[in-house]
């Protein structure tokens, strides 16, 4: 899906579920991670996660922005905690939340230091084993393993 194909369909479902055009822009934001979408205030357009495009959900992520979208128009409860907001989210039976495609942040880093009487110290974080010393015998520190 290109941005017109994606201007043309926010336009069409603005037209069949809420009965309102939709006369501003919408466009693909790459930088969008862990988001389905966003509504943009000040200029009163979407932005949309290219990798949700694909999925089946695609269309209650288009819907749950037009409901940000026609009621801050309206001068309307438009916030996520707002009853008008959740009351048109169940009417035009939208995405609550976006679906999880595995792009959130994992920090799967982990450092694995030894001590001369073999005790295993893991960390995520990395110490200075010029300065400390193993907590339970008061031996050096020594790193074996850095994963990613």
């Amino acid at each position: 899906m290109d941005e017109k194909q994606l201007q043309d369909y926010v336009k069409k479902v603005s037209l069949q579920y809420f009965k309102r055009p939709f006369v501003h822009q919408a466009n693909f934001n790459r930088r969008l991670k862990t988001t389905g979408g966003r509504y943009r205030l000040a200029e009163h357009n979407l932005e949309f996660n290219p990798k949700m495009a694909d999925l089946p959900d695609f269309l209650g992520i288009v819907k749950h922005e037009l409901v940000h979208y026609h009621l801050h128009l309206t001068h309307q409860g438009y916030r996520h905690g707002d009853n008008d907001f959740k009351q048109l989210l169940a009417q035009v039976k939208g995405s609550r939340y976006a679906p999880d495609i595995g792009l959130r942040r994992n920090n799967s880093k982990c450092l694995t230091y030894r001590c001369e009487q073999g005790h295993l110290i893991k960390r995520q974080r990395r110490i200075n084993t010029q300065r400390y010393v193993c907590g339970r015998c008061e031996q050096p520190l020594q790193l074996i393993t850095v994963k990613k």
